[in-house]
This record gives structure tokens, C-alpha cells and sequence, in this order.
């Protein structure tokens, strides 16, 4: 039955059927096609492998208050700057990537002496070679110090603060060199193996070691100036905007000397900054710190600011 015929035959023999002439013009002959040279043109266009960054930053926080406040308060200024310069280069498995930071900032209340609220000097440099996918042999150069010298404060039987000399520019100074492997899934995260990793301390200023406070001298023995260890060291970086404006951004360090594999000092940098608008942004910061040398607790810092940033290129 499904293969029976639906359709019924008209016969048109008398229907007188007449087709209309098509209106597109006809042509009898042969075509006859021809090369048609084309000059080249030539593109004044080169391949830039760079890419470079730089924010600059400053935050200024003032409070006044008049002498007959009754909710309390103290007059106080703060000021804090930041630059952070970052290239990077890439041509086929070849990468180059150089980082600066510089960070100060001083705060001044009303009867007290002016304290620093924060600084550092970090300069970071890195030569790697692709080896797959997502693994790279590379070798690294890093130093960190400060700018400023830096106090511990106690009050005397007078009421005043007295500052005791803690730390000044390279007194500690930190140079790093290592060699290893580094895994780069993405943009946003790596993770530096330093297998091959040396670091040099340096207490330049002998005038620290009558501090109290410098049990250790920061692990460079007293009477010597530098000491060299060699250690294994881990590196992980993360940086990415996780939402409209918002941007996170963390580094996490451990050493771990060879010849003491218990003696691990810990190091992470948390920065969260939110963009306001072009020209300005509020940002939370925090560090800990865990160095034996330094001291036998945790450290940390936490800053909360509001201010100016500019970003070149735009």
C-alpha cells in the first residue's frame, strides 16, 4: 500500500501552455579569461612582543578635630604612595618578564612622632623557556629592602616616645637567585619551583645589632655583614580580575633552607582593589609574614585606603 501513487496525470495537451522569454541577456560564443596582475602591498606594520604596565598610586587620609570635640579624637595625617612598573616579553617559547614595586607611606599624628605605615623596595626579574603546554625552565633574579629607617617605639617616665632603630635601607637587604621549573596553566596563575635557589642577607649597618629586639641580626651572624644560604623555594602567583572592576591579587612565598628543611619562612601578599572610577580606587591590603630570623611569631600588616591610581597605557 505505501508504494501505490497519490497523484493523479492531467493531460495538457490542450491547455495551451505558453513559457515567457527570460529577461537575462544570453550570449553564444566561448569566454575568454584573462590573468589580471595584482601589485603586492606592501603593510609598514611591525610585531610588538611587549607589554608593559604601569600604575601609579596615591592615598592621602586626614582627620581634624576642634579642641572642644567632646566625642574624642586625635588630629592625624597619612600619606601613601605606590608605583608598580611591570613588562613582560614573549616570542614563541621565549618569555621575559621584569617587575618593580615601590611602596611608602607615613603617618603623622597630633603630639606623637611621624610612623611609617608601610615600605618596601621589590624588584623582580625572569628569563624562562617553554618546554610544553604549560610547564617553563626558568631562571630569576629578586631583590627587597626599604626606603626608610625603621623604629620600634616606647613611651619614658616622661610620657615621650622613644625610638629604637629596628631596620634601615639594606640593613636588611635581600638579593635571591634560583633556577627551576614553572607551571603556568593560564594569565592569571603560576607557580615558581626555585629547586636551584641562593640568597644573600645583608646587614650593612652594625649600629642594629644593640637592639634588643634583634635576637637574630635578621640571620646574618654578629661581626659579618651577609650571609649565603641555599634553599628550595616556592613562588605562586595570582592575579585576575574576579569581578566588574574588581581585581585580586596575591603572592605567596616559602624558602626552605637545605640544611634545615624544618627552618621554612612563609611570606603572602593579599590586595584587593576595587576601581571607583577612572581615576580613582579603594584598596585592602594584607601581608604575613613567618621568618625565624626576624622574629619567632607571626607577623602581619593590614592597610585600608581610598585614593588616586593611573594606569599607563590606557
Amino acid at each position: 500500500m505505501a508504494q501505490e501513487i497519490d497523484t493523479i496525470p492531467i493531460n495538457t495537451t490542450d491547455l495551451q501552455i505558453k513559457l515567457k522569454r527570460s529577461p537575462l541577456p544570453s550570449r553564444i560564443g566561448s569566454l575568454i579569461y584573462k590573468p589580471v596582475e595584482l601589485a603586492p602591498k606592501v603593510v609598514d606594520a611591525e610585531i610588538n612582543y611587549w607589554n608593559t604596565k604601569t600604575s601609579i598610586g596615591l592615598n592621602l587620609n586626614q582627620a581634624a578635630f576642634s579642641d572642644n570635640w567632646n566625642g574624642g579624637g586625635v588630629n592625624s595625617m597619612a600619606l601613601t604612595g605606590l608605583i608598580n612598573y611591570k613588562t613582560e616579553y614573549r616570542k614563541e617559547n621565549l618569555s621575559y618578564t621584569s617587575e618593580v614595586i615601590l611602596n611608602y607611606g607615613k603617618v603623622k599624628n597630633r603630639g606623637q612622632l611621624q610612623k611609617k605605615t608601610v615600605d618596601r623596595i621589590y624588584i623582580d626579574n625572569k628569563a624562562a623557556i617553554q618546554l610544553s603546554k604549560n610547564w617553563y625552565f626558568f631562571g630569576s633574579i629578586n631583590f627587597e629592602s626599604q626606603f626608610d629607617l625603621g623604629y620600634s617605639y616606647e613611651i619614658n617616665d616622661d610620657g615621650a616616645e622613644v625610638p629604637n632603630l629596628l631596620s634601615r635601607f639594606m640593613s636588611p637587604g635581600y638579593l635571591t637567585e634560583s633556577i627551576g621549573f614553572e607551571y603556568k596553566p593560564n594569565q592569571y596563575f603560576s607557580t615558581r619551583i626555585g629547586t636551584g635557589t641562593a640568597r644573600q642577607t645583608f646587614v650593612l649597618d652594625t649600629s642594629i645589632y644593640n637592639n634588643p629586639k634583634n635576637t637574630n641580626n635578621f640571620g646574618v651572624p654578629i661581626g659579618s655583614k651577609m650571609v649565603n644560604e641555599l634553599a628550595f623555594q616556592v613562588v605562586m602567583n595570582y592575579d585576575k580580575d574576579i569581578f566588574k572592576n574588581v581585581n585580586l591579587k596575591s603572592k605567596y612565598m616559602a624558602f626552605v633552607p637545605y640544611d634545615n628543611f624544618g627552618y621554612i619562612n612563609h611570606r603572602l601578599d593579599v590586595a584587593l582593589t576595587a576601581k571607583v572610577n577612572r581615576f580613582m580606587n579603594t584598596s585592602i591590603t594584607g601581608v604575613g609574614l613567618y621568618d625565624r630570623n626576624s622574629d619567632s611569631k607571626i607577623q602581619g600588616s593590614q592597610t585600608l585606603s581610598l585614593g588616586l591610581i593611573f594606569i599607563f597605557p590606557r
